[in-house]
């Protein structure tokens, strides 16, 4: 970010998540809405309806926000954005903005941070390194001040747990990042209705997550 703003004439600033000074938020999501676009038109066309929920992990946020602004105007619909509970609720131990945050600056974008109360930004924690940010996408956090979306978190153990029945019953091995989400839908699945339907956004594949499985499911 300082070598971009230094040379601003020669080079671009390219990050791949929906974070970072403007247009960069705004070019990442748009870039991402062919996620929800598809999943608009496909949820339609088999089922006839829209889903009770769209579930999301969010890191940065841009899967999350590439899904979520198909339905933004669909009023019925509950996004839920699910974020990185780590190991405990001690700063430092987790990444979720939204429940251990507050409002601050960080390269480049304004939005919610974790940092202490000299507004130095904290370290995080999260068996997935893609959700492992300590800030989150400006767009994110509008949704969540005018609540239109829902925020909230999911820790190690249970993205683990998610990750290995989702391998188990689909015989799909999903990304630990995606595994927050599936683990919020598990929470939410006794709840709803059998008539009902909710979209898991299931963001990356776990290969790349092979050696931290190894690790943490040695037992």
């Amino acid at each position: 970010m300082r070598d971009w703003v230094t040379n601003v004439r020669t080079t671009h600033y390219l990050l791949g998540s929906v974070l970072g000074a403007h247009p960069y938020p705004l070019m990442v999501r748009d870039f991402h809405t062919v996620i929800g676009n598809e999943a608009r038109a496909q949820i339609l066309k088999f089922e006839k309806k829209l889903p009770k929920a769209i579930i999301a992990c969010v890191g940065g946020g841009s899967n999350a926000m590439g899904i979520f602004h198909a339905f933004l105007g669909d009023k019925k619909v509950e996004l839920i954005g699910v974020e990185a509970g780590g190991r405990g609720k001690k700063l430092g131990e987790h990444a979720a903005r939204f429940d251990g945050g507050s409002p601050g600056v960080l390269q480049g974008t304004f939005s919610y941070l974790l940092q202490d109360e000299a507004g130095q930004i904290a370290g995080t924690h999260s068996v997935s390194a893609g959700l492992d940010y300590p800030g989150v996408g400006p767009e994110h956090s509008w949704l969540h001040d005018i609540g239109r979306a829902e925020y909230v978190s999911a820790n190690d153990q249970e993205a683990l747990a998610a990750c290995q029945l989702l391998a188990r019953i689909e015989g799909i091995i999903p990304a630990l990042e995606s595994s927050h989400a599936i683990a919020e839908c598990l929470r939410r699945i006794p709840k709803m209705k059998k008539s009902e339907i909710a979209i898991v956004n299931v963001s990356g594949r776990g290969d790349k997550d092979m050696g931290i499985l190894q690790k943490e499911l040695k037992h």
